[in-house]
């Protein structure tokens, strides 16, 4: 059984985390990515990026587009690194601040 403990003022918080990573809506969206559409802000074209990408190129012009990231979970909960992996949690959190 894993456990975190952590505390926010006032409160002490002893979470087993032994199914957190299946269960966890909140990273669903990140570990199970899915396409989603932008469009280029420098010809406009339509761009195919995954739910976890910052970034992607334009099929159409070949430059570089990125996009914000919304605020989440993995910005607060004390089981992101092992929830998506550091690598990923790095990134995302990266363009969340760059925001």
């Amino acid at each position: 059984m894993i456990q975190i403990i952590f505390s926010f003022p006032r409160f002490l918080y002893n979470i087993d985390m032994s199914n957190f990573k299946e269960s966890c809506p909140g990273s669903s969206e990140i570990r199970k990515p899915f396409p989603e559409e932008i469009t280029c802000v420098f010809c406009g074209a339509t761009v195919e990026i995954w739910s976890d990408e910052v970034e992607t190129t334009c099929p159409a012009c070949k430059k570089t587009i990125s996009r914000n990231m919304k605020p989440s979970c993995l910005q607060w909960c004390p089981a992101a690194k092992e929830c998506v992996g550091p690598e990923k949690l790095e990134r995302i959190l990266k363009a969340i601040k760059e925001d």
